[in-house]
This record gives structure tokens, C-alpha cells and sequence, in this order.
């Protein structure tokens, strides 16, 4: 299905810019085309604009094809892009399924673009007929977090392919904290919808957050819109570098991280659970844990004051009660539990 009739129009038309990289394609020794200063310091020529090497390598590791590969400044920046090409201001909305991430509200809300909320189920599970019912002509995005932020649980993948089934615009699917989860990824979807975006991230399993880089998965279609919208050089030269040699030499170092985060992970659900205040420890799929207690804005200053920060989720919508706690190190994890058992 094209998915043209979803795109602004503007879009559409738009000449992107075009540098200097992007339009020689051969080989050559002598580059007097980019105004670039010639003396060699390792970084003194601008990076791959369409970062080919970089995505040859994630291809390899994600079974996607190169050309169904967008490589940003994070995973939001291909939130923020999505939201730009797909959405009229003032005209058009996105859906989103709180409790969740808040950079889609955030995107929208930037782009002077609607924003109409369907929550979740009591479970954490997108309601398919309510999300249907509220959509409309305007509806151009609907984004889905799995494993969700903040609540932890993965969204069904039998209600995923519902909704990009009826879903007459763009499903997004941030799947930012996937490496932790035992359901498998929807980029088994792409062959089977075209408007379906799957979002990624080095951030999180790979222990990169610092170098910025996300990934969606989509179609080729979406992949030209993407990079006719995108900054000329929006992915830098060092974490270009960077994230290949992660690629090329550090997936064993990836392996035990993911390894004993999982192990402590587990750990942690279950001290957590028994302690007396705690009322409920939701399950998860990603490296956080979402905890109901008794008095959690007193515990979450408790804990500020021990020097131990996590995240206070008590206003949040189907949160209410609840602390998110990050997996730390086994020795973080430690000083965590020895304050909560010593909690007065």
C-alpha cells in the first residue's frame, strides 16, 4: 500500500538539500567539493551522510535490509521526523496509549500538531476497539511503546498486527528496550505493512546512551521521506565510529551486560517483592521495574536522601502508587535493597 495520501503535501514537493557527499558517489583522491579545511585530523571531513558502512553492519545484526534503515540523533529524532512529514499542524493529531513514553506528546506538541490519548487496559494492553473508534481521516500516527515506558510489560504482537491492520495511518512501534524482552521484535512485520515504523536504539542494552544513535525499521518509502527531511549530516563522524566498532568487536561485551542485567533483574523483582510496604511488583520485560507501595513520594525522598535516585511515577496515569527503579549494577543494586529494608 503507498502511503503517499498520508504525507503533507509540502513534503512531497520538497527539493531536500543536497551536500557535497550525498552527490559524488565514485572514488577519488583529491575532494575540493565541500569547503572542508584539506589538513588530515582524523575528523576534518564530514561524515557518510546515508551512514552505508554503519547500516551494512546493523543489517547483518537485525536481518533488516539496508534500505529499510534510518539512523538519527537518538530514537527521537525519528519520532520528531514522523510527526513532520505525516502530520498537518493544526489539523492533523497523533494517538498515543498512556501510560507511556512522553516524547511523542512532546514531538507533537512542538510541531503545533493534536494529540488524542487512548489509555490502556488495567493489564497494560493497547484497547484495539477503542483505539479504532477514535480515529479518524486526521489520525496520521499512532504510537505504541513495546516494552512499554513506564509500566515495563511487552504489548501483545497479535494486537500489534491488529492495529497496523486497521489502523488507517502510520503505526510507530518504540521498541527501545527490546533487547531485554523474550517477545520477538515487530520487525517481523515490515514485509507485511508498509506503514508500519519499528524504532530501536544503542542506548539502552548496548550501554551507549552517550553517543545518541536510534534506528527505525521501515519501508523504503518511508526510509526516502525520512532522509529527504533528515539534516544533511545528522549522524556524526565519531558516533558513526563508535557504534561500528561496537558492532565489529564489543558484541561479547554487549552479551554479559544484557547478561547480568537480566539476572539482576530478577534479583531485584523479587527482594522487592518482599518487602512489607510493597503492594505490587508489575512484571517486566525491560531494564526497569515498576513498583506499587505504600507511600511512594515518601519513600522516593527517602531514597533521594540515601543519595539513591529513581524515577517517582505516582501521577502518572495507571501509575498511581508507583516508583520506577532502573537496574543498576549488582553492587547498586545492593545499596538500593539495604535502603529500602532499612526504610523507617
Amino acid at each position: 500500500m503507498s502511503i503517499n495520501h498520508l504525507v503533507r503535501p509540502n513534503i512531497l514537493k520538497l527539493v531536500p538539500y543536497s551536500s557535497a557527499r550525498s552527490e559524488f558517489k565514485g572514488k577519488a583522491e583529491v575532494f575540493l567539493d565541500a569547503n572542508e579545511n584539506p589538513f588530515e585530523t582524523g575528523l576534518n571531513r564530514y561524515p557518510d551522510p546515508l551512514q552505508w558502512k554503519l547500516k551494512a553492519a546493523i543489517s547483518n545484526l537485525k536481518g533488516v535490509p539496508v534500505e529499510q534503515i534510518f539512523l538519527g540523533n537518538g530514537s527521537d529524532e525519528a519520532i520528531d521526523l514522523v510527526v513532520r512529514i505525516f502530520c498537518e499542524p493544526r489539523q492533523d493529531h497523533i494517538l498515543i496509549l498512556p501510560p507511556t513514553y512522553g516524547m511523542y506528546q512532546v514531538s507533537a506538541d512542538i510541531a503545533d500538531v493534536g494529540v488524542r490519548s487512548v489509555s490502556l487496559t488495567p493489564d497494560f494492553q493497547p484497547d484495539v476497539p477503542a483505539i479504532v473508534a477514535a480515529a479518524d481521516k486526521h489520525s496520521k500516527i499512532l504510537f505504541i511503546c513495546s516494552p512499554n515506558n513506564p509500566t515495563g510489560n511487552s504489548v501483545d504482537l497479535a494486537n500489534i498486527r491488529s492495529l497496523c491492520a486497521q489502523f488507517k495511518g502510520i503505526v510507530v512501534v518504540d521498541e527501545a528496550y527490546i533487547d531485554f524482552s523474550k517477545a520477538a521484535s515487530c520487525t517481523s512485520l515490515l514485509a507485511e505493512f508498509s506503514n508500519l515504523i519499528v524504532l530501536q536504539t544503542f542506548s539502552k542494552a548496548w550501554g551507549m546512551a552517550g553517543i545518541r544513535l536510534g534506528m527505525a525499521f521501515t519501508s523504503p518509502e518511508i526510509i526516502q521521506l525520512f532522509n529527504k527531511v533528515k539534516p544533511p549530516y545528522n549522524i556524526n563522524q565519531l558516533t558513526q565510529q563508535i557504534a561500528l566498532e561496537a558492532l565489529e568487536t564489543s558484541q561479547d561485551d554487549y552479551k554479559k551486560m544484557l547478561s547480568v542485567l537480566l539476572s539482576e533483574r530478577e534479583r531485584l523483582t523479587n527482594a522487592l517483592a518482599e518487602l512489607k510496604f510493597v503492594q505490587q511488583v508489575f512484571p517486566t520485560d525491560a531494564n526497569f521495574i515498576l513498583v506499587k507501595m505504600d507511600d511512594p513520594n515518601g519513600t522516593y525522598q527517602y531514597l533521594v536522601d540515601a543519595g539513591i535516585i529513581v524515577r517517582n511515577r505516582n501521577s502518572v496515569h495507571l501509575c498511581a502508587g508507583s516508583l520506577r527503579i532502573t537496574v543498576g549494577r549488582p553492587e547498586e543494586n545492593d545499596a538500593l535493597l539495604i535502603a529500602l529494608n532499612n526504610r523507617p
